[in-house]
């Protein structure tokens, strides 16, 4: 079969950025995923999804040690096409991820974005300020701890600088040029 060449540029590319989108937890996990089921739904009724494979994510709230292995406390994100949580003021809740081996808390640490795919195994009953929280417990058959982000907001460099940059009180009648030429002849 001959393809057109102008095809061929177009199909590397297509290509090429199908590459960059592609979801954090391997496909063989993902395939066992049964994409109907909600977080919410599992939340109302963990006990009812026991044995159901899941993909969520969001922020880590807390990590701890236990005798059989880490449960980390996450709030719940929506997930983008990647598997990242997005950075958005909502969710539906917490869950428990629990490994059987060790997370370091101090990389797996308050804020940081994780995403994890895991076996729904019930829910836990813990205190959550002066209430008790269910949380819905999966454990984890894959994890992806997000990398941190720059705390720089800007370039390193000047603003006048970078290219992208624009100050909302500029005035062009007032600013550097105004000064320089207004007067010369």
């Amino acid at each position: 079969m001959k393809i057109k060449p102008g095809l061929d540029a177009f199909l590397v590319i297509v290509m090429m950025m199908g590459a960059g989108c592609a979801h954090v937890i391997s496909k063989e996990v993902r395939n066992q995923v049964d994409e109907g089921i909600t977080f919410l739904q599992v939340l109302q009724s963990p006990d009812a999804y026991k044995g159901k494979v899941v993909v969520w994510g969001g922020a880590v709230i807390n990590t701890t040690h236990q005798k059989e292995g880490t449960l980390v406390e996450v709030l719940q994100k929506p997930l983008d096409m990647e598997g990242q949580p997005e950075d958005v003021d909502r969710s539906e809740g917490r869950f428990l991820a629990f490994h059987k081996g060790f997370l370091d808390d101090a990389v797996y640490a308050k804020g940081r974005k994780i995403t994890v795919a895991g076996e729904v195994i019930g829910s836990r009953k813990m205190p959550l300020g002066e209430i008790e929280y269910t949380y819905p417990v999966i454990t984890i058959k894959e994890v992806h701890l997000w990398p941190e982000r720059s705390k720089e907001r800007y370039a390193p460099y000047p603003y006048w600088y970078y290219p992208g940059w624009y100050d909302p009180w500029w005035d062009p009648w007032y600013g550097p040029w105004w000064h320089h030429h207004r007067w010369r002849r």
